[in-house]
């Protein structure tokens, strides 16, 4: 692409990788000075910097959907207080309506960043709170009926002027979280991060100068639009529909919501059509425009370029067409804290529509997402506590290689916190955790296998659950099994065992109960019969495969001699020949 006469090519990569840099340290530092296991051990936040009409220029992707988050609250804060804001300006938002944050806990803070008096943008950063009030602990309610039952919404608030703190913004939102030192701590953390961002800046422009650094952030846009719409204009063009379900909305029990996606490619535009999907849901199923639309970019992404600088150029390379009151256009105040599953079944439908264009990067549904969340009083400090966790699964399977197991798929990035920090600051103890043997979809590639989770409940708490997957399993590709579905027990293996279903609020748990948390498992790639026998012998010595689903899945007959496993070759050729 030729790049304008006022910029060179050298400029352009200068700010690219330090755009890139600061991003980095922003997130780094973030991280570091989390106080809530969500941004330490899990690290559910990602970071931006925003020019200033609110179009992300750089974006260090640890979580996707926050490339169409940024901007939207970006703009509320703009429209806002653009006649009214200075250096040393600080803003608060989290209202999913109002701005663009996924559901209420995901906080956004932005830094208005300045040189010489001139507004250059925003340093920006979105942040899972543990707790930000409403009915259940950790705000998200698997049967919230709106918005209003999910927690504290700011709109576009001022949080600091003239770098100096708004203590009554503080003082609001503590007052309205079980957790106050926590979410402040973190809340302070996303403003420091801001304001190295915005030091870091500085540095560059101090390099480059202010007029190149602003004409290579426009350039970098429009060089991540070309490089998708160079990529789209080599795919033949076609029209292909998809559909998945999710299990229900946590409201309407055992009644699946559709997804329905068509996708159109002609020339170097493509198209993501979600008109087709259900009507907005009562439950908290629903998810707005913005997340939709980095959900297809995520999926774009992927098939074309994983290494492609993350900014609004991305956006402007792909169209979405959405229907007002539906599931992907709810309508205020329909309730959107458990979207994630929404969106898992948003990607899984939108890869398998673009496998018609690209067929050979088709891959099968991974494990979708879910987390639990207890709550209660501490017995030692008598302050409340919220354990958030966020538990992955098995991946799908795809040409040429296995899905992952036990790892967060598609959209979500987040870590599963380690045991030893669970146990060391929260009364419960992990009892069980390991992968599910023959939880992948079968598959000439099989899909990644599922973990069990089970706990010890030490003291008197609340319990919640968003999950998915645990009705309807992860579908399989090119004659690839299902993955196993997902199941959630309060002691289990007792004559008062109860299950739960997919999303679930506030079940009370007493000190000595047991909870056992088993996620789904990835479906399958292509014909199980045809998976190289040896590779089912590795899966079997690894524990991955039973010898009884070697045989009935795979027709692969394995015996063991002593310590080795080893392949009845006759059996296994007789049954494969059958």
């Amino acid at each position: 692409m030729k790049t304008p006469s006022r910029i060179g090519a050298v400029d352009i990569e200068v700010a690219r990788a330090s755009l890139s840099g600061i991003v980095r340290e922003m997130q780094n530092s973030l991280f570091r000075t989390g106080y809530s296991t969500i941004i330490r051990e899990s690290q559910d936040a990602s970071c931006a910097l925003i020019d200033t009409k609110g179009n992300v220029i750089a974006q260090h992707v640890v979580l996707p959907l926050h490339l169409g988050a940024f901007p939207a609250c970006a703009r509320a804060i703009i429209a806002a207080y653009g006649a009214d804001m200075a250096e040393g300006d600080a803003f608060l938002i989290n209202h999913p309506y109002d701005g663009g944050s996924p559901h209420a806990p995901d906080m956004a803070v932005l830094t208005a960043a300045y040189h010489k008096g001139r507004h250059i943008g925003f340093c920006a950063s979105i942040e899972h709170k543990s707790d930000i009030g409403g009915p259940v602990p950790g705000s998200c309610s698997g049967s919230a009926r709106e918005t209003f039952n999910e927690g504290l919404h700011l709109p576009a608030v001022r949080y600091q002027r003239n770098f100096e703190p708004y203590g009554d913004v503080e003082r609001i939102v503590a007052a309205n979280s079980r957790t106050p030192e926590l979410v402040l701590g973190d809340i302070r953390g996303q403003l420091g991060a801001g304001r190295l961002g915005e030091r870091r800046l500085a540095e560059l422009i101090a390099k480059m100068g202010v007029e190149k650094f602003l004409a290579a952030s426009d350039e970098l846009m429009a060089l991540s639009e070309a490089r998708i719409r160079g990529a789209l204009a080599e795919w033949s063009d076609g029209r292909y529909e998809a559909e998945r379900f999710i299990d229900d909305d946590g409201v309407e029990l055992g009644r699946p919501v559709r997804v329905h996606v068509a996708v159109e490619k002609k020339g170097d535009r493509i198209l993501f059509d979600f008109s087709g999907s259900a009507d907005q849901t009562k439950g908290p199923a629903n998810i707005r425009p913005p997340l939709v639309h980095a959900a297809c970019a995520f999926s774009i992404i992927s098939l074309i370029d994983p290494h492609i600088s993350i900014n609004a150029g991305v956006l402007r390379a792909i169209d979405i067409k959405v229907r007002r009151g539906s599931l992907c256009d709810p309508v205020f105040p329909a309730p959107v804290n458990t979207y994630n599953p929404t969106i898992h079944a948003v990607v899984d439908g939108s890869f398998e529509a673009l496998g018609g264009l690209v067929p050979s990067r088709a891959r099968a549904d991974g494990c979708s997402s879910r987390s639990i969340i207890i709550g209660g009083r501490s017995t030692t400090s008598g302050k409340g506590y919220v354990q958030y966790e966020i538990v992955g699964g098995g991946a799908g399977g795809r040409s040429g290689r296995d899905g992952m197991s036990g790892t967060n798929v598609n959209q979500s990035n987040a870590k599963i916190a380690p045991i030893e920090i669970i146990e060391s600051e929260f009364p419960t103890r992990l009892k069980r955790f390991e992968l599910i043997p023959d939880s992948g979809g079968g598959g000439t590639y099989r899909g990644g296998l599922g973990i069990v989770r089970e706990y010890e409940n030490l003291a008197e708490a609340r319990f919640s659950i968003r999950s998915a997957k645990h009705v309807i399993p992860a579908q399989g590709l090119a004659g690839g099994g299902t993955g196993r579905t997902g199941d959630i027990r309060i002691n289990p293996g007792t004559p008062g065992e109860k299950q739960l279903p997919t999303r679930y609020a506030d079940y009370p748990l007493q000190a000595g109960d047991v909870f056992r948390l088993e996620t789904p498992g990835g479906g399958g790639w292509g014909d199980p019969t045809k998976r190289d026998p040896a590779l089912v012998l590795e899966d079997v010595v690894q524990g991955y495969v039973s010898p009884e689903a070697a045989a009935a899945t795979y027709k692969v007959v394995v015996q063991r001699e002593g310590a080795r496993w080893t392949i009845d070759e006759a059996a296994t050729a007789a049954r494969r020949s059958r």
